[in-house]
């Protein structure tokens, strides 16, 4: 079978053109891309800041991830009562409230409440991403739906991109070279003083976030959205989830969904630290190899954006499962050679998988939603919550690389990453099935 279609066809429904609302909504991905893989790198600079395990410092994640849990269907319900342009402001209304909460955290001068500020802006980015996904799988045919929502998130990673740049050359770069050794050893009012430095260089950046994300919620406010996907249904949530859960394509994407962001969060979170514990065996100081990894870290988040208009155009002519789970079978090769390779071979590789992993988001989303109907807003609230693996799998990597156990000679950085290769096994599976199911069997 092969897919094929033309620009303008995939921004029309019944004469109704979505140009300029697709533009607006787009921007959303950039700002949740921006946040997100700003994120990942800050977890080393809080776990030096505040004197912490890598352990600690993961529970930056599981904040930042459990506010898309909490609120998935929270933000299901609201649109369901009101439009997705409603669920949009209030997305941006919570996120742009828990990132400018980083200056009053700052001033407390304790780690608990950054960790609030995360979860309530990522509680704005799981109305966001209830909203924006759905409404841009709306904004054309179901057909098209998987390309259109593959070509809106491959703008996700431009502001991913400029997170990360913002991470390692106004974060990383400016803090104090002070190690994590050095650190430790520091009297109180020496250590308090180092911390009042190092967070007032690090909230800059989530307070110009803030602000972005207010102008463009009078943007968004100031302008006309078309309505459509924004019928009320006349079905309970009991009824609609029943419903769903009868659907096991619908069933099995969810739980895939589940492992790839695991995967995602887990590669991207500790390349870091795998980076840094490799370049500083081969003699370097701690804080060059920190921001030599961060190098690497946007050259996979580049390979990644590359790799996502790629993957979108081989979309017309490969089946979207089968695409998946070649990629997927490639990221478990490649999560094997940063396991098993004992020096940079094993960085190059991890930055490979990021190039795997452009297609998937999207691809199980728009699979997962096939067939669900009018209960299209509490199915995309399912695979938003999902995203829970983003705060589930961080913490047990951390655990094996603060164990320092070694297999078979394998570091334990390197033998952490077990974790993403088993999650990338469950998203091959899924999309082998996916493809075997809508263009074998034929249901």
């Amino acid at each position: 079978m092969k897919f094929s279609y033309k620009t303008s066809e995939i921004l029309t429904k019944d004469g109704i053109s979505f140009v300029v609302p697709f533009f607006l909504i787009t921007t959303c991905f950039a700002l949740w891309g921006f946040a997100n893989d700003m994120t990942g790198p800050i977890v080393k600079a809080f776990s030096k800041i505040f004197r912490m395990s890598v352990t600690e410092g993961s529970f930056v994640q599981v904040a930042y991830y459990l506010g898309y849990f909490a609120m998935a269907f929270p933000a299901a319900m609201f649109i369901q009562r009101f439009s997705y342009k409603a669920g949009v402001m209030l997305g941006l209304s919570l996120f742009a409230t828990g990132a400018l909460m980083f200056l009053p955290a700052k001033m407390v001068g304790y780690y608990f409440p950054f960790l609030v500020a995360y979860f309530i802006m990522t509680c704005g980015l799981s109305f966001l991403e209830t909203s924006c996904n759905p409404y841009i799988y709306c904004m054309g045919t179901e057909e098209t739906a998987t390309q259109r929502l593959n070509l809106a998130q491959a703008f996700n990673p431009f502001g991913a991109l400029l997170g990360m740049w913002v991470a390692r050359d106004y974060v990383q770069a400016r803090m104090s070279p002070m190690t994590t050794e050095q650190r430790h050893d520091l009297a109180d009012m020496q250590f308090n003083l180092l911390k009042d430095h190092d967070l007032s260089i690090l909230i800059q950046p989530y307070l110009f976030l803030g602000m972005g994300c207010l102008l463009l919620l009078a943007l968004i406010r100031l302008s006309k959205m078309p309505m459509d996907g924004d019928t009320q249904s006349r079905k309970g949530i009991a009824d609609s989830l029943r419903e769903l859960l009868s659907i096991k394509n619908y069933r099995d994407g969810v739980i895939a969904q589940f492992f790839y962001v695991g995967a995602q969060v887990t590669c991207w979170t500790f390349i870091i630290q795998y980076g840094t514990r490799m370049f500083m065996a081969e003699g370097m100081d701690e804080k060059a190899a920190e921001m030599l990894a961060q190098k690497y870290n946007i050259l996979a988040m580049a390979f990644f954006t590359v790799s996502r208009f790629i993957c979108t155009f081989f979309l017309k002519y490969i089946q979207p499962g089968r695409l998946l789970s070649i990629l997927a079978i490639v990221a478990i090769a490649l999560v094997g050679g940063v396991i098993l390779f004992p020096d940079r071979n094993g960085v190059y590789c991890l930055v490979g998988v990021s190039a795997c992993m452009s297609l998937m988001f999207p691809t199980i989303y728009g699979i997962a939603l096939r067939g669900v109907g009018e209960n299209v807003k509490f199915a995309g609230a399912g695979l938003i919550m999902a995203i829970l693996g983003g705060s589930f799998f961080p913490p047990i990597q951390a655990l094996i690389i603060d164990s320092d156990i070694a297999l078979l000679g394998i570091p334990a950085t390197n033998l952490s990453f077990i974790i993403p290769l088993l999650c990338f096994v469950v998203v091959a599976l899924y999309g082998h099935k996916s493809y075997v199911r809508q263009y074998i069997w034929k249901i």
